[in-house]
């Protein structure tokens, strides 16, 4: 499946015929209704617990296996992943872009989450879920869809791509409202922030505006990306909208602001906009 992101009729049918459905919203939401067979998941399960290296996915590769696998995950099967992007951090993103970078290549997300689903008409419940069938999926990790810190470092010195940072302006500016240790961007970094992706309805914008808006950063279909924001999750989103609309060179740093921040600042430096 070529698609990333799905609409919520496409993601109907896939239900119909017993995709594996994720839910990334908060544990509240929920528990307040869901789509029968939905299991909740957060990014967290599958990166690293210390800081300040939390934004990169464990690891252990067995490990991120056997977590896949207890959620039912099977390489064969498509997953849907439903979230709610417009109120969150595009956690959905994040998790369609980790299953992509372990190696399945049917993981998408659907365009105006939930809510989308809803009003197509899709049955919810409150209902708990029952016993998860163990799923057979094998992690087969690609470097199509991630970059490191010290690549990305490398890069940058051969001027080599564009660098997205997907945060909130006051955080491109200097702001660390996340922990960061400390302020500012990634010199030479372009500001578009995830959420200019969406529309005031929730959805995404149409694919040519997108298109438009990066093209005024110089950006094209074949140009080398890299994208970031605090810990990967809304750079990761950015990844998923772009690889579904066909660009062929778009990379999350997963590591993000909480993981280059706490590096010393002669060697990986940032710069304020105060």
């Amino acid at each position: 499946m070529n698609q990333w992101i799905l609409t919520p009729n496409q993601a109907k049918q896939l239900i119909s015929q017993s995709a594996t459905i994720l839910d990334t919203r908060n544990k509240l939401a929920w528990f307040l209704g869901h789509i029968s067979d939905a299991i909740h998941v957060t990014w967290q399960e599958f990166s690293q617990p210390k800081k300040p290296y939390q934004g990169n996915l464990l690891k252990d590769e067995n490990l991120l296996q056997q977590k896949l696998r207890k959620l039912g995950i099977y390489n064969s099967k498509p997953v849907i992943v439903i979230g709610n992007y417009a109120h969150n951090f595009g956690e959905e993103g994040r998790i369609v872009w980790m299953l992509r970078t372990l190696g399945h290549n049917s993981a998408a997300f659907v365009d105006g989450g939930y809510n989308a689903l809803v009003k197509a008409g899709i049955q919810t419940t409150f209902a708990g879920n029952k016993p998860q069938e163990i799923g057979d999926f094998v992690v087969n990790r690609t470097a199509l869809w991630e970059i490191q810190r010290d690549e990305l470092k490398a890069n940058l010195a051969e001027n080599k791509l564009i660098v997205i940072d997907t945060r909130e302006k006051r955080e491109y500016n200097g702001a660390t409202p996340y922990g960061e240790q400390r302020g500012g961007h990634i010199p030479g970094a372009v500001h578009f922030y995830f959420k200019d992706l969406i529309d005031n309805k929730g959805n995404l914008l149409p694919t040519e505006e997108i298109i438009t808006k990066l093209a005024r950063l110089g950006i094209q279909l074949d140009t080398p990306i890299a994208t970031y924001c605090t810990g990967g999750i809304r750079s990761a989103f950015f990844v998923s909208v772009l690889a579904n609309l066909g660009f062929t060179n778009v990379k999350n740093y997963a590591g993000s602001m909480w993981e280059w921040s706490a590096e010393p600042a002669n060697t990986y430096p940032l710069k304020e906009n105060l």
